[in-house]
């Protein structure tokens, strides 16, 4: 543990009060931030994305089930992968508890993975989730919103990430060295990548 200063209880106070301020400040800027964000422009999707659900197959426009808005959470579970990704499955523990506010506000939320429906299905029962999770496996959608590369794109050098076009770097990543095997749509994904 790192050594820690010891202090009174009023140097604490305005050492909180001083942080209080900051976190006010950081709360305002991204309340900024989620306005800039509310007012980008739409884009038009004229695609016929198919997905694989629990009730059949449906459309991206089956998937708003009547509601103006559709979050939509990438959850990294690969056509090959036995289990989700760790850090979607700790991320997704939450969305049985806020579906009911986001229907509240015309949001519905699914989560959408490359795996089969069935595998998919068997890791949500296991997990004991109720969410939507729909499967995309065999099309583009993934690629088209680039949240998920193929081995031939990063052996070219670049892809599309975070809006910019990266190249991978030297392929270290986040896996490497910790002396865990790394599943390898997991690591490319995770690949730290350069500017």
């Amino acid at each position: 543990m790192a050594d820690r200063k010891t202090g009174t209880r009023d140097q604490w106070l305005k050492a909180r009060l001083d942080l209080l301020q900051a976190e006010k400040a950081l709360t305002r800027q991204s309340d900024e931030v989620a306005r800039r964000r509310q007012a980008l422009p739409w884009v038009r999707i004229d695609k016929d994305y198919r997905f694989e659900t629990e009730e059949g197959s449906a459309s991206l426009a089956d998937l708003f089930r009547g509601r103006s808005q559709l979050l939509v959470y990438h959850f990294m579970f690969g056509p090959d992968w036995s289990a989700g990704c760790p850090s979607c499955s700790m991320i997704a523990d939450g969305f049985n508890g806020f579906t009911v506010h986001l229907a509240n506000h015309d949001v519905m939320l699914w989560a959408v993975s490359r795996a089969p429906l069935a595998r998919l299905g068997a890791y949500k029962r296991g997990m004991g989730w109720s969410f939507p999770w729909a499967s995309s496996a065999g099309g583009d959608f993934n690629f088209d919103f680039n949240v998920s590369f193929t081995e031939e794109e990063q052996q070219q050098g670049a892809v599309e990430y975070n809006l910019r076009a990266r190249r991978p770097c030297d392929g270290r990543d986040a896996g490497a060295g910790t002396g865990r095997p790394v599943r390898r749509e997991l690591r490319h994904r995770r690949a730290e990548l350069c500017a």
